[in-house]
């Protein structure tokens, strides 16, 4: 089989727009499948500040082992514009308008599609995938979720005094302003983020060949009310009975190695689904699991694969 070139729209794949409930234009990426003998569809949606161009690897190999594979980006990120002040920080008023488009998205995907449905995401869109089911706004057959941004790695204090914390930031200033600092140079990655994220050098510099290819990929920090909604979406899913009401099959991978987002939320929520299952990793993978070193990369697409091939078969 032909090798896959990250740093290329694979030769099947086609590159369009979508249309939001208001008309905002979304990016979109999709593969066409077999016709002949569909094995299902995916759709993908990715974390904070990334692009769909980032799993192209994982989203081409999918599309090879027969599915239709569809990703998108988020309202706001990517190639899909900016909410904000500025063309890199990442603002959203509330999760609440993600998770309309998700809806919408959803519908329209699974519409012209051929089952079984599969929703995947990673980080964030893990985050903002698991309200969605929490609210009944989607309703696939399966769920795999990557490094899941359920609970985030921050301050060691109760997520309503986190979440206060940053209700008063967002009032003693302008709530769009960047939460953290960026790197120096506008577009380039700030210095050690590479080791939050992979152990592979060469996928990591994918993120940055795609930015000087494409500059309307650019983003830095999250803006305070990213921040604060963060928190107050995260509070939703922690409600007891919330996740618990959640029927569908889940896979999650983690890696307790995490150190952006939570890998013990990850395990207890695991555990809240009637249906959850976990796939760990220790020291060996950072967050982007899907983006990691060949032998972890491995280990997370076959265990992807088998979740898949037993809760939704191939007919």
């Amino acid at each position: 089989m032909a090798a896959i070139d990250r740093r290329a729209i694979p030769p099947a794949a086609r590159e369009g727009i979508w249309r939001a409930a208001d008309g905002h234009a979304i990016r979109r990426i999709d593969w066409p499948g077999d016709a002949a003998t569909p094995r299902g569809s995916i759709l993908f949606l990715p974390g904070r500040g990334d692009a769909y161009e980032k799993y192209l690897e994982t989203l081409e190999e999918w599309h090879r082992a027969g599915w239709r594979v569809t990703a998108a980006d988020w309202r706001g990120q990517a190639g899909s514009g900016r909410l904000g002040k500025d063309a890199v920080t990442g603002h959203i008023e509330d999760f609440a308008i993600w998770i309309a488009d998700l809806a919408r998205l959803w519908s329209d995907w699974a519409s012209e599609t051929p089952g079984p449905h599969v929703l995947a995401a990673h980080s964030m869109g893990g985050h903002l995938v698991m309200r969605a089911l929490v609210e009944r706004r989607v309703n696939p057959d399966a769920v795999v979720l990557s490094a899941p941004m359920i609970g985030v790695n921050g301050p060691p204090l109760p997520l309503p005094v986190l979440h206060l914390v940053a209700r008063l930031i967002c009032r003693l200033g302008d709530p769009t302003r960047p939460a953290w600092k960026w790197s120096e140079k506008p577009g380039e990655l700030p210095a050690g983020r590479a080791l939050l994220l992979t152990h592979d050098p060469d996928r990591y510099a994918d993120e940055q060949w795609w930015r000087d290819a494409r500059p309307e990929l650019v983003m830095g920090p999250a803006s305070w009310r990213w921040v604060e909604r963060a928190y107050a979406s995260a509070r939703l899913l922690e409600a007891p009975g919330a996740i618990e009401a959640v029927a569908v099959p889940v896979l999650i991978l983690s890696t307790s190695a995490d150190k952006l987002v939570s890998h013990a939320a990850a395990l207890r929520t695991a555990r809240r689904l009637p249906r959850g299952e976990i796939f760990a990793f220790g020291p060996e993978a950072a967050h982007e699991i899907l983006r990691e070193s060949d032998p972890v990369r491995r280990r997370a697409m076959a265990a992807i694969a088998a979740f898949l091939d037993r809760v939704v078969p191939a007919a």
